[in-house]
């Protein structure tokens, strides 16, 4: 999973070209993943200001407004890939255009683990 992070202060100084340009070569990337078969899927995320962040402790239920921590920068999409080698996903990651403004960052999907009960 390539794990898309933003920082809206350096989207923000961006002119609307070279947003448009960004957008741009994330969806011909997004094509060519497609074409190749490695695209699985993934989507861009609502504005950090529409998230909630829930915390269960000690019989309490805690519901703040925002991510979970104080940061520039965000969790701002998501893109699901199936890649043959990690080295792969380091070379789609590293293409893809918020990698030159913030981060992309790659985590292997585990595969679904089995019940205890064994059902």
């Amino acid at each position: 999973m390539l794990m898309i992070y933003n920082n809206p202060e350096a989207w923000e100084v961006l002119s609307h070209e070279e947003r448009d340009g960004l957008v741009g070569e994330a969806r011909e990337l997004v094509a060519e993943l497609a074409a190749s078969g490695e695209w699985v899927g993934g989507e861009a995320l609502a504005a950090r200001s529409r998230s909630r962040t829930v915390q269960a402790r000690d019989g309490g239920l805690m519901i703040t407004d925002g991510p979970f921590i104080e940061a520039k920068e965000h969790l701002a999409g998501y893109c699901v890939l199936d890649c043959a080698t990690e080295e792969r996903a380091l070379e789609i990651a590293a293409r893809w255009p918020d990698a030159r403004i913030c981060a992309v960052e790659i985590r292997p999907i585990e595969p679904p683990r089995a019940p205890a009960d064994g059902t």
